[in-house]
């Protein structure tokens, strides 16, 4: 099965451009919404279309995991260099090692060094 990607407008057409050439299935959120869509209504599409959202945007995590749900997924990128080059070069390190986890609900937290894999639902 190939994963369908949602970036938040916080990821640059940039990154989505190479990503999709690398044959990635990966929109962006204004190829669906405004750019002023709450993340409420994001993360609605992202059900309704099958998708994980690929964000820089923390709301997600948080949002995501205050409900209880067990998708969308969610790729998370909490990088202190976030140059278009820099964050694809890191997605295409670390997509193809996480693709398990993500269909099967999760919140990935990619850092520089380090991934961090929590399962859907998020349980206290």
């Amino acid at each position: 099965m190939k994963l369908k990607f949602i970036a938040d407008v916080h990821i640059s057409p940039l990154t989505v451009s190479d990503l999709q050439q690398a044959g990635y299935h990966i929109t962006r959120v204004t190829d669906f919404l405004p750019p002023t869509a709450s993340d409420e209504e994001i993360i609605t599409l992202a059900i309704d279309e099958g998708a994980i959202i690929v964000t820089q945007d923390l709301d997600f995590s948080a949002l995501i995991a205050q409900g209880g749900v067990a998708k969308p997924s969610i790729v998370s990128l909490r990088l202190s260099k976030a140059k278009p080059h820099i964050v694809t070069r890191i997605l295409q390190q670390v997509l193809p090692q996480i693709q398990t986890q993500l269909t099967e609900g999760v919140i990935v937290s990619v850092e520089e060094t380090r991934l961090r894999i929590r399962k859907l639902p998020v349980t206290p």
